[in-house]
Protein backbone atom coordinates (compact mmCIF):
# COMPACT_ATOMS: atom_id res chain seq x y z
CA UNK A 1 0.00 0.00 0.00
CA UNK A 2 1.27 3.45 -0.92
CA UNK A 3 0.91 5.97 1.84
CA UNK A 4 0.78 9.68 1.10
CA UNK A 5 2.52 11.98 3.53
CA UNK A 6 0.72 15.31 3.54
CA UNK A 7 2.29 18.13 5.51
CA UNK A 8 -0.04 20.48 7.35
CA UNK A 9 -0.80 23.65 5.41
CA UNK A 10 0.96 25.87 7.95
CA UNK A 11 4.11 23.78 7.69
CA UNK A 12 4.10 23.96 3.89
CA UNK A 13 3.67 27.74 4.04
CA UNK A 14 6.55 27.96 6.49
CA UNK A 15 8.82 25.94 4.19
CA UNK A 16 7.95 28.12 1.20
CA UNK A 17 8.62 31.28 3.19
CA UNK A 18 11.97 29.98 4.45
CA UNK A 19 13.06 28.93 0.97
CA UNK A 20 12.04 32.32 -0.39
CA UNK A 21 13.84 34.21 2.37
CA UNK A 22 16.96 32.10 1.91
CA UNK A 23 16.89 32.75 -1.83
CA UNK A 24 16.53 36.50 -1.28
CA UNK A 25 19.37 36.59 1.26
CA UNK A 26 21.65 34.72 -1.15
CA UNK A 27 21.08 37.26 -3.91
CA UNK A 28 24.13 39.48 -4.43
CA UNK A 29 23.73 43.23 -4.14
CA UNK A 30 23.06 44.65 -7.61
CA UNK A 31 24.61 47.84 -8.92
CA UNK A 32 22.51 49.03 -11.85
CA UNK A 33 24.08 51.40 -14.36
CA UNK A 34 21.68 53.84 -16.01
CA UNK A 35 23.24 56.02 -18.67
CA UNK A 36 24.38 56.47 -22.25
CA UNK A 37 27.11 55.30 -24.63
CA UNK A 38 29.96 56.57 -22.46
CA UNK A 39 28.95 53.91 -19.91
CA UNK A 40 27.36 51.13 -21.98
CA UNK A 41 28.31 47.66 -23.20
CA UNK A 42 29.13 47.74 -26.91
CA UNK A 43 28.39 45.44 -29.81
CA UNK A 44 31.33 43.77 -31.56
CA UNK A 45 30.91 46.08 -34.56
CA UNK A 46 31.76 49.08 -32.36
CA UNK A 47 34.98 47.82 -30.76
CA UNK A 48 37.39 49.10 -29.57
CA UNK A 49 34.83 51.67 -28.37
CA UNK A 50 34.15 50.81 -24.73
CA UNK A 51 31.89 52.27 -22.05
CA UNK A 52 33.48 52.77 -18.65
CA UNK A 53 30.82 50.54 -17.09
CA UNK A 54 32.41 47.50 -18.75
CA UNK A 55 35.73 47.43 -16.82
CA UNK A 56 33.96 48.80 -13.74
CA UNK A 57 31.99 45.55 -13.49
CA UNK A 58 35.18 43.58 -12.74
CA UNK A 59 36.27 45.58 -9.70
CA UNK A 60 34.04 43.84 -7.15
CA UNK A 61 33.88 40.57 -5.23
CA UNK A 62 31.13 37.95 -5.49
CA UNK A 63 28.80 39.89 -3.20
CA UNK A 64 28.27 42.51 -5.96
CA UNK A 65 26.72 42.14 -9.42
CA UNK A 66 27.05 45.09 -11.81
CA UNK A 67 24.03 45.15 -14.15
CA UNK A 68 24.85 47.58 -16.96
CA UNK A 69 21.59 48.90 -18.46
CA UNK A 70 23.20 51.95 -20.12
CA UNK A 71 22.50 52.28 -23.85
CA UNK A 72 24.01 54.22 -26.73
CA UNK A 73 22.21 57.41 -27.68
CA UNK A 74 19.86 57.51 -24.70
CA UNK A 75 18.83 60.57 -22.76
CA UNK A 76 16.86 60.59 -19.53
CA UNK A 77 13.71 61.06 -21.63
CA UNK A 78 14.27 58.17 -24.03
CA UNK A 79 15.53 55.93 -21.22
CA UNK A 80 12.12 56.37 -19.61
CA UNK A 81 10.08 56.23 -22.83
CA UNK A 82 11.66 52.96 -23.94
CA UNK A 83 10.91 51.27 -20.62
CA UNK A 84 14.55 50.96 -19.63
CA UNK A 85 14.04 52.74 -16.31
CA UNK A 86 10.97 50.63 -15.63
CA UNK A 87 13.09 47.52 -16.20
CA UNK A 88 15.53 48.61 -13.50
CA UNK A 89 12.75 49.37 -11.06
CA UNK A 90 11.14 45.97 -11.67
CA UNK A 91 14.35 44.19 -10.71
CA UNK A 92 15.68 46.40 -7.95
CA UNK A 93 15.66 45.20 -4.34
CA UNK A 94 16.39 46.88 -1.01
CA UNK A 95 20.11 47.40 -0.54
CA UNK A 96 20.88 47.70 -4.24
CA UNK A 97 22.51 50.71 -5.90
CA UNK A 98 21.81 52.65 -9.10
CA UNK A 99 24.48 54.79 -10.72
CA UNK A 100 22.80 57.49 -12.83
CA UNK A 101 24.80 59.36 -15.46
CA UNK A 102 23.11 61.22 -18.33
CA UNK A 103 23.57 64.50 -20.15
CA UNK A 104 25.41 63.89 -23.42
CA UNK A 105 22.21 63.20 -25.33
CA UNK A 106 19.81 65.25 -23.23
CA UNK A 107 21.65 68.43 -24.25
CA UNK A 108 21.75 67.60 -28.00
CA UNK A 109 19.12 70.12 -29.05
CA UNK A 110 19.70 69.41 -32.76
CA UNK A 111 18.84 65.72 -32.24
CA UNK A 112 15.10 65.82 -31.67
CA UNK A 113 14.89 62.06 -31.11
CA UNK A 114 16.76 62.40 -27.81
CA UNK A 115 16.81 66.04 -26.73
CA UNK A 116 15.43 66.77 -23.26
CA UNK A 117 14.70 70.36 -22.20
CA UNK A 118 16.61 71.50 -19.10
CA UNK A 119 13.58 71.49 -16.78
CA UNK A 120 12.62 67.98 -17.91
CA UNK A 121 16.20 66.76 -17.47
CA UNK A 122 16.21 67.95 -13.86
CA UNK A 123 12.76 66.46 -13.26
CA UNK A 124 13.85 63.10 -14.70
CA UNK A 125 16.98 62.95 -12.55
CA UNK A 126 14.90 63.83 -9.50
CA UNK A 127 12.40 61.11 -10.40
CA UNK A 128 15.21 58.54 -10.73
CA UNK A 129 16.54 59.44 -7.29
CA UNK A 130 13.08 59.36 -5.69
CA UNK A 131 12.21 56.02 -7.29
CA UNK A 132 15.42 54.37 -6.11
CA UNK A 133 15.02 55.66 -2.57
CA UNK A 134 11.39 54.49 -2.54
CA UNK A 135 12.65 50.99 -3.35
CA UNK A 136 14.94 51.21 -0.28
CA UNK A 137 17.95 51.21 -2.57
CA UNK A 138 20.69 53.84 -2.94
CA UNK A 139 21.14 56.19 -5.90
CA UNK A 140 24.51 57.58 -7.00
CA UNK A 141 24.23 60.60 -9.26
CA UNK A 142 27.06 61.61 -11.60
CA UNK A 143 27.64 64.44 -14.00
CA UNK A 144 28.34 63.32 -17.59
CA UNK A 145 31.97 62.54 -18.35
CA UNK A 146 33.92 65.09 -20.35
CA UNK A 147 34.37 65.30 -24.08
CA UNK A 148 37.89 65.95 -25.34
CA UNK A 149 38.06 69.43 -26.86
CA UNK A 150 41.17 71.45 -26.03
CA UNK A 151 41.23 75.23 -26.39
CA UNK A 152 44.26 77.30 -27.46
CA UNK A 153 45.47 77.40 -23.86
CA UNK A 154 45.66 73.59 -23.74
CA UNK A 155 42.63 73.23 -21.47
CA UNK A 156 39.62 71.02 -22.23
CA UNK A 157 36.49 73.14 -22.55
CA UNK A 158 33.15 72.17 -20.94
CA UNK A 159 30.78 71.01 -23.70
CA UNK A 160 27.56 69.99 -21.98
CA UNK A 161 25.77 73.34 -22.36
CA UNK A 162 25.09 73.62 -18.65
CA UNK A 163 23.54 70.16 -18.23
CA UNK A 164 26.41 69.22 -15.94
CA UNK A 165 25.43 72.19 -13.76
CA UNK A 166 21.82 70.99 -13.76
CA UNK A 167 22.97 67.61 -12.42
CA UNK A 168 24.96 69.42 -9.73
CA UNK A 169 21.84 71.37 -8.78
CA UNK A 170 19.80 68.18 -8.48
CA UNK A 171 22.51 66.63 -6.31
CA UNK A 172 22.52 69.62 -3.97
CA UNK A 173 18.73 69.84 -3.78
CA UNK A 174 18.20 66.11 -3.20
CA UNK A 175 21.17 65.37 -0.97
CA UNK A 176 21.98 62.30 -3.07
CA UNK A 177 25.42 60.69 -3.10
CA UNK A 178 27.15 62.60 -5.88
CA UNK A 179 30.28 62.20 -8.03
CA UNK A 180 31.24 65.10 -10.29
CA UNK A 181 32.75 63.03 -13.09
CA UNK A 182 32.65 65.94 -15.56
CA UNK A 183 35.15 67.84 -13.43
CA UNK A 184 37.18 64.74 -12.55
CA UNK A 185 37.60 63.55 -16.14
CA UNK A 186 38.11 67.03 -17.62
CA UNK A 187 40.90 67.70 -15.11
CA UNK A 188 42.41 64.26 -15.69
CA UNK A 189 42.59 64.50 -19.48
CA UNK A 190 43.63 68.16 -19.45
CA UNK A 191 46.61 67.36 -17.23
CA UNK A 192 47.49 64.48 -19.56
CA UNK A 193 47.61 66.81 -22.55
CA UNK A 194 46.50 66.56 -26.15
CA UNK A 195 48.70 63.75 -27.43
CA UNK A 196 48.37 61.34 -24.51
CA UNK A 197 44.65 61.93 -24.00
CA UNK A 198 44.04 61.19 -27.69
CA UNK A 199 45.23 57.64 -27.03
CA UNK A 200 42.27 57.15 -24.66
CA UNK A 201 39.56 58.13 -27.14
CA UNK A 202 38.39 56.71 -30.45
CA UNK A 203 41.14 57.94 -32.76
CA UNK A 204 42.02 55.33 -35.39
CA UNK A 205 43.80 55.99 -38.67
CA UNK A 206 42.41 54.51 -41.93
CA UNK A 207 43.11 50.87 -42.82
CA UNK A 208 44.08 49.86 -39.28
CA UNK A 209 40.87 48.36 -37.87
CA UNK A 210 38.20 46.36 -39.73
CA UNK A 211 35.39 48.19 -37.93
CA UNK A 212 36.68 51.57 -39.13
CA UNK A 213 38.17 51.13 -42.62
CA UNK A 214 38.21 54.89 -43.28
CA UNK A 215 39.36 55.65 -39.73
CA UNK A 216 37.57 57.53 -36.97
CA UNK A 217 38.16 60.69 -34.96
CA UNK A 218 35.82 60.69 -31.98
CA UNK A 219 36.45 62.86 -28.91
CA UNK A 220 33.38 61.65 -27.02
CA UNK A 221 33.78 57.88 -26.78
CA UNK A 222 36.53 55.94 -25.03
CA UNK A 223 38.57 53.03 -26.29
CA UNK A 224 39.56 50.14 -23.97
CA UNK A 225 42.32 52.14 -22.28
CA UNK A 226 40.22 55.25 -21.76
CA UNK A 227 37.27 53.28 -20.40
CA UNK A 228 39.44 51.46 -17.91
CA UNK A 229 41.03 54.66 -16.66
CA UNK A 230 37.65 56.40 -16.30
CA UNK A 231 36.31 53.38 -14.39
CA UNK A 232 39.34 53.65 -12.11
CA UNK A 233 38.57 57.34 -11.59
CA UNK A 234 35.00 56.42 -10.59
CA UNK A 235 36.32 53.91 -8.08
CA UNK A 236 38.84 56.43 -6.73
CA UNK A 237 35.99 58.89 -6.11
CA UNK A 238 33.92 56.23 -4.34
CA UNK A 239 36.91 55.47 -2.11
CA UNK A 240 37.58 59.16 -1.45
CA UNK A 241 34.00 59.72 -0.30
CA UNK A 242 33.87 56.52 1.74
CA UNK A 243 31.11 54.85 -0.25
CA UNK A 244 30.22 51.29 0.93
CA UNK A 245 30.87 49.86 -2.55
CA UNK A 246 34.54 50.68 -2.11
CA UNK A 247 34.62 48.07 0.67
CA UNK A 248 33.43 45.26 -1.62
CA UNK A 249 36.38 45.00 -3.99
CA UNK A 250 37.77 41.71 -5.21
CA UNK A 251 40.82 40.31 -3.45
CA UNK A 252 43.99 40.64 -5.55
CA UNK A 253 45.86 37.57 -6.72
CA UNK A 254 48.78 37.15 -4.29
CA UNK A 255 51.27 37.10 -7.18
CA UNK A 256 50.18 40.66 -8.03
CA UNK A 257 51.36 41.79 -4.59
CA UNK A 258 54.94 40.66 -5.09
Amino acid sequence: MIRKLVAPLAAVASLVFCASASSASDRPVHVYLAGDSTMSIKEAKDYPETGWGVPFAYFFNESIVVDNRAKNGRSTRTFIEEGRWKGIMEGIQPGDYVIIQFGHNDQSEHKKDRYTPPADYKANLTRFITDVKSAKASPILMTPVTRRYFNEQGVIEPTHNGYDDLARQVAEQSGVFFVDMETVTRTYFTEMGDDLSKLRFMHIAPDLHPNYPIGVTDDTHFNHLGAREVAQLVLAELKKQGHPLAQQLREPDPKHLR
